[in-house]
């Protein structure tokens, strides 16, 4: 593993991205004083958004770019709303997202 890979090891994962749907508040709309791009997410009600593609089979959130498992990253990284920053490589949620896509568990 490269040392890019290994300080980050995100950047060859993705799996989160597409396993995962991803709720968040409306006021992290770039509209509403936040960040997320307003083209990147659908309303749920109206409080909450989510991010596009995490809500349809098989999940795969729109500002994921290549491929799971190989060279994955997202898109709007300085932007991603506050469940994405949440998900910690290595934890319990990273773990069980590398296991539906057939990869092996950060931690060995």
């Amino acid at each position: 593993m490269s040392q890019e890979s290994s300080a980050y090891p995100c950047l060859l994962c993705g799996a989160c991205c597409a396993a995962y749907r991803v709720d968040f508040s409306l006021h992290e709309m770039e509209d509403e004083g936040g960040r997320v791009p307003r083209g990147l997410a659908v309303e749920v009600n109206g409080s909450t958004m989510r991010m596009r593609g995490t809500d349809h089979v098989p999940v795969r959130c729109a500002a994921l770019t290549g491929r799971v498992g190989e060279r994955a990253s997202c898109g709007i990284y300085e932007w991603r709303p506050n469940p994405c920053r949440e998900l910690e490589p290595g934890s319990d949620a990273c773990e069980r997202a590398r296991a539906r896509h057939g990869l092996p568990p950060l931690a060995a």
